[in-house]
Order: C-alpha cells, then structure tokens, then sequence
C-alpha cells in the first residue's frame, strides 16, 4: 500500500491561555495610557498575521494618534476648552474602543483559523449524536445524513479500512452461517 507521502510538519500556534494573556497585556497597556498606546495592538496583529490590511491599519492609527497629541497638546492650559481639544480626545477615545474591538476579533480569527485549518470545529463533529443500534447479520447499517458541506471528504485510507471490514464481516457472516443457528466453535 502506498501513502500519501511526507507532509510538512505544521505550525501549532501558542496555548490559548499565553494568546489571552497577550490580549489582556496589550489591551490593559492601551487603556491604561488612555489611548495614547493602541498602534501598539495593531503592530503586533500586523507582525503575526503579516497582512497588508493589518499594516495599513496601523500606519492610520498611529497617525490618527498623532493627531490626536497634537490637537489635545495644542491646547493652552490644563483642560481642555477648545473644538480642537475636543476633537483630539474623541479621536484618541473612539479609536481606542475601535481598536481594541477590531484587534481581539482579528487575533482570535487568526489563531483559530490556524489551529482549524480555517475552519472552526462544529460542535459534537466526529461523535454520533445518537447511540448506533446493534448490529446483527440480518440487520444492515442505516443511512446517515451526508456531512455539511464545509466538512472535507474523509481521506481515502479510510475509505479502504471502511471496504476491507466490510468485507470481513461478509466472510464472517457467511461462515457462521454454516453450522446452523445451534453450530458452536470447535472439533
């Protein structure tokens, strides 16, 4: 029998406890600097997922950060008094809760499209729902609904293994039979 042959060893992607620690770190390091730090999410989401969406999101966050010192740091005296003030801080506040929106929802579809092969697991797949009836050499398997479409086909070495134990218990039936219903085993 032939395989398919030597596959490359894929990339497992970190435990999901260290993935959420490094969600809680860079969230925690934006709000605790009242906005002033989110580019530093959306650097790390485009240094892992290397995509360019990712990187022209953080160029205009950093700008839009930028901006958003300048306006506010622009203001003479403590508080803010002036439409330019104002504008600086709600750019500053709306981006951060934008960011850190878009940052957790994009590392999570990264990493599980990683870990999933793009796909996320569907829930009890590969478990029967219900428990198989028994089987017996008069009955024959029943029918089960074929699988959602986002399912791959099962690999042909399971196709084979499925043929050959069919074939088994067809040799098995057959001679079972031979003896009667009161044949017992033995000389």
């Amino acid at each position: 029998m032939h395989g398919h042959g030597y596959t490359q060893p894929a990339k497992q992607p970190p435990s999901p406890g260290y993935l959420v620690s490094l969600r809680v770190l860079f969230v925690t390091l934006s709000v605790l600097s009242c906005g002033f730090l989110t580019w530093v999410m959306l650097l790390r989401l485009a240094v892992v997922t290397r995509r360019s969406v990712d990187w022209g999101l953080f160029v205009a966050v950093l700008a839009t950060d930028i901006l958003s010192v300048v306006l506010i740091g622009t203001e003479p005296g403590e508080e803010i008094h002036t439409t330019g003030g104002y504008t600086g801080l709600v750019l500053l506040l709306g981006t951060l809760v934008a960011v850190i929106a878009y940052y957790i929802a994009a590392d999570v579809r990264h990493f599980q499209q990683q870990r999933y092969g793009g796909y996320a697991p569907a829930p009890g797949y590969g478990y029967p729902q219900q428990p198989a009836p028994p089987y017996t050499a008069t009955t024959v398997p029943q029918q089960t609904a074929p699988p959602p479409p986002n399912h791959a086909p099962p690999p042909a070495r399971i196709d084979q293994v499925r043929a050959e134990l069919d074939e088994l218990s067809d040799y098995l039936r057959r001679h079972d039979g031979n003896g009667g219903p009161g044949h017992q085993g033995g000389a």
